[in-house]
């Protein structure tokens, strides 16, 4: 199950509460699987649409950032671990079970359904991972 992203576009699908496919929520993802663009990151930025997942990665910090962020820490299997806000000039401590980080403006993930539990799917570049 342990998934290597190229990075690039995708879209991260958060399945709703009651597990209905149409009722899905469907987001433009960003997918930072590089050194170089997991370093670089939400860094100089003053908006995010959607959500970049940084992979692999088990912690974050916002230093040099401009805005307050959500991040999701998730498994190897893609489900969430746990959701934190965190402003500006902060570290994040690691995650020990997290492979992958899901970073958003802060404030959204909790109305996209984004919690402690929930198994996202990611699809980027004709692949997709997660629950079938």
């Amino acid at each position: 199950m342990g998934r290597r992203w190229r990075d690039g576009a995708g879209r991260l699908v958060v399945p709703s509460a009651e597990g209905g496919e149409d009722a899905a929520v469907v987001l433009p993802l960003e997918i930072a699987a590089s050194y170089r663009t997991r370093t670089k990151g939400l860094l100089g930025r003053d908006a995010v649409d959607g959500a970049l997942l940084l992979s692999p990665a088990s912690g974050v910090h916002t230093f040099g950032m401009r805005i307050p962020i959500d991040v999701a820490y998730l498994d190897r299997r893609l489900t969430v671990l746990a959701v934190r806000t965190m402003p500006p000039g902060r570290l994040g401590l690691p995650r020990l079970r997290a492979r992958h980080v899901l970073e958003a403006e802060a404030g959204v993930m909790a109305g996209w359904g984004l919690r402690a539990g929930v198994r996202v799917r990611v699809e980027a570049g004709g692949v997709v991972s997660g629950p079938a």
